[in-house]
């Protein structure tokens, strides 16, 4: 593909939680679009800079930031810093937050402010620095990373599930506060996608074969699958789409539960009665 063919040629984009999973494919994949990344990451700096280090050797720019997400005003420095380092800033990909489960009689305030403060309270004052500087420039795409958590119930997430949906809430709210700016605000509810987390913690003994039909489409995501939706939505392909938070899950929230197994027909007829000579056919 020609640099004149890739979809973020120029684009300056910043994604948080890029050091794993799905930001890191994010910051990959806008790589591969002709996109000059700044990659953030806490704790851990070895899949932030392994990802940089790919990006520069393939011929594009990146640099890795690091920020605690509990901290506002660590958060706040590291977007701007990043933003020095692009020259300014196009697209924001908002990915980082936590994922913990614990029954709802067991969450108490240290874990409910520990969830809300990375996954909301974190990715809150990201977009605002961020979103400063793309008001002065008149143009930007916020993309905020949502779940489908935010569409079915799993317990032992009440929390987890509530950050989510206040993403998506907060998704709808900023994309018409600030669309009169040349800003538009779009989400991304991933489904169940195989990122390192989880492989560490299913173990060697886990069946994703028999484990993936539970999901239409017969396969579980990869951060790859969000990271080409994430393109097309920060891309001008999708300059007329603006406060909706598109699901990419395979399927999972479109089956209806208790049906069985939805990939063999279903071998009983509803409504004979009102069809005649139906029991003949």
């Amino acid at each position: 593909m020609s640099g004149s063919e890739k979809r973020l040629d120029g684009k300056k984009v910043l994604v948080t939680g890029a050091g794993t999973g799905i930001g890191r494919g994010v910051a990959l994949e806008v790589a591969r679009e002709g996109a000059r990344v700044a990659l953030h990451y806490s704790h851990s700096d070895q899949g932030a800079k392994s990802a940089v280090e790919e990006i520069r050797q393939s011929g594009g720019t990146a640099e890795a930031f690091d920020a605690d997400f509990t901290d506002v005003n660590a958060v706040k420095a590291m977007v701007n810093r990043a933003m020095d380092f692009l020259g300014g800033i196009d697209v924001l990909v908002n990915n980082a937050g936590i994922t913990i489960n614990r029954p709802f009689l067991e969450s108490g305030p240290e874990f409910f402010d520990l969830l809300f403060g990375v996954n909301v309270r974190g990715m809150f004052f990201v977009t605002q620095t961020a979103a400063a500087r793309m008001v002065q420039q008149q143009k930007g795409v916020i993309i905020n990373m949502t779940s489908v958590h935010n569409y079915g119930g799993m317990p032992h997430h009440t929390v987890y599930a509530g950050t989510k949906g206040a993403i998506a809430a907060f998704t709808r709210t900023l994309a018409v506060e600030l669309a009169p700016k040349n800003i538009r605000v779009v989400g991304i509810a991933p489904g169940w996608i195989m990122v390192e987390n989880q492989v560490e913690t299913l173990g060697p003994d886990f069946d994703e074969q028999t484990a993936a039909q539970v999901v239409p489409v017969g396969f579980i995501g990869r951060p790859v699958d969000v990271a080409k939706l994430a393109v097309f939505l920060a891309s001008d392909d999708a300059r007329f789409i603006n406060g909706q938070t598109y699901l990419c899950d395979g399927g999972q929230t479109a089956l209806l539960p208790g049906t069985g197994d939805f990939r063999k027909p279903i071998d009983v007829v509803f409504g004979k009665k009102y069809i005649p000579d139906a029991s003949t056919k």
